[in-house]
């Protein structure tokens, strides 16, 4: 007989010593995996079965927070299959880390050394007050998403009766975890927000639930320190930080290009139904989206081509690092950015707003992007060579919004043979963890002692 109390020592010995980074990364896999088992039970879908590669799939797009998905969700789950979904959409979008040692926290239990390693990779920080920031980041993410909830209630209650808390409900904790999943097919099967396109209510609410998602709990937490809580005290604002400074106007200057694209693109296209404030409004929607989410209130795959293709670079750059978005993120786009532009102007150090970037700063920024470069091209090719019906710009799209945990399709999930399907769940999850995180997770074993000095490499670049 085995003797478990061994095992369960040695278990407890090999998590204690494991990398962060890997306890990350395993939680996030084993969540799927429980996912897709409580997806694959009857109660789970209205039709009392359901294909394990969906029920993966779908496990994986809510636990990544992305919204990818093989057929209308209200249509095909339950409303306990919906449950599951809202409940891997919360536990992805926070992070199961950052759950954790929040409820030690609330049930006043102090962190360990271990605990607060943990909590700074998940939340992207180093040096910063984790335990503010984990109380924060529960507490300010509770009340967004009532907010939220209450605010798409006084719509949906009105139009659909009771039956529209649930739907108020759904969608704002999704907004917020920038998930794009939503229940409401029951208007129109898989039709997304495009019932509201025109509604400021519903639209505005969703956007600003998906910005604040988007933005990071770092940046959230500097915001209120910074500006809220010294007016509480009758006292000066102080200046945010330079990773905040950074997130907030790349956030805006992304918010203004697309919305003007979109505006500008698909004003008698997709939108031409709609009045001049209303074709404002949905541009808005469909940019603040792109990026982190993916609702939709048009038709994306009747979309111009061109339009597509702002849509990819809006989807690859994402949202800002530690929040319930994906992408290379704005902070890596910033990077590499005034990289370029500092090496075409004769600099030798990449410097904004006063500050240089060091330079395993860039490296990481190059590294990112470069992996998330080919990783999505890869999928592309693969997928459109798979499926050779299928436009590969619009396979572009489909990886692409996996990578960045978007969302939007231009109508292709449902059309996907199994092997693309195990693409894209691959590349979901890639996007959530990060290409340099999961590889981390794959090749850490241990730390070396020292950093060996080798000769200078001379050479000609460009």
């Amino acid at each position: 007989m085995p003797d478990f109390s061994d095992l369960q020592q040695r278990f407890s010995e090999k998590i204690k010593t494991m990398p962060p980074v890997r306890v990350i990364v395993i939680s996030f896999l084993v969540l799927i995996l429980a996912g897709t088992l409580l997806l694959m039970l009857p109660i789970a879908s209205r039709a009392g079965h359901f294909r394990p590669v969906d029920a993966l799939f779908t496990a994986t797009s809510a636990t990544c927070v992305t919204g990818l998905v093989v057929g209308d969700t209200f249509t095909l789950w339950s409303p306990f299959g919906q449950g599951v979904i809202l409940a891997l959409i919360q536990l992805g979008g926070l992070g199961l880390s950052t759950l954790t040692i929040g409820f030690s926290l609330f049930i006043r239990r102090k962190l360990g050394i271990r605990e607060m390693k943990l909590a700074s990779e998940s939340s992207g920080g180093s040096s910063l007050d984790i335990v503010g920031l984990l109380k924060l980041a529960i507490g300010f993410t509770i009340a967004c998403e009532g907010v939220g909830a209450c605010l798409l209630a006084i719509r949906f209650v009105p139009s659909f009766g009771l039956n529209g808390i649930w739907p108020s409900i759904f969608c704002a904790v999704s907004a917020y975890c920038n998930a794009g999943f939503d229940v409401l097919g029951f208007i129109e099967g898989n039709s997304s927000m495009s019932a509201f396109a025109g509604d400021p209510l519903v639209s505005l609410t969703i956007s600003f639930l998906i910005i604040i998602g988007g933005l990071g709990f770092i940046v959230v937490q500097d915001i209120y320190l910074c500006k809220i809580q010294p007016r509480f005290h009758h006292k000066d604002t102080m200046r945010l930080n330079f990773h905040s400074q950074i997130c907030l106007r790349v956030t805006v200057a992304l918010l203004l290009v697309g919305t003007i694209g979109f505006f500008i693109l698909e004003y008698d296209h997709t939108m031409a139904e709609l009045n001049i404030f209303e074709k404002l409004n949905c541009a808005f929607f469909q940019s603040t989206n792109t990026r982190t989410a993916g609702f939709a209130s048009v038709d994306i795959g009747a979309q111009y081509e061109f339009t597509k293709i702002l849509s990819v670079l809006l989807m690859f750059i994402g949202a800002c690092p530690g929040s319930t978005g994906g992408g290379i993120k704005t902070t890596t786009f910033m990077v590499l950015v005034v990289t370029v532009m500092c090496t075409i102007r004769g600099k030798n150090e990449a410097v904004i707003f006063r500050h240089r970037f060091s330079v395993p700063t860039v490296y990481k920024a190059l590294s990112v992007s470069l992996v998330a470069f080919l990783l999505v091209f890869v999928d592309a090719g693969v997928i459109s060579s798979l499926n050779p019906n299928i436009p590969y710009l619009d396979c572009l799209y489909e990886a692409t919004s996996a990578f960045g945990t978007v969302g939007l399709s231009a109508n292709v999930t449902p059309k996907l043979d199994v092997v693309s399907k195990f693409i894209l769940i691959f590349t979901m999850f890639i996007g959530r963890v990060g290409p340099l995180s999961f590889g981390l997770s794959i090749l850490m074993r241990h730390k070396f002692k020292g950093d060996s000095i080798y000769p200078e490499g001379r050479m000609l670049i460009g």
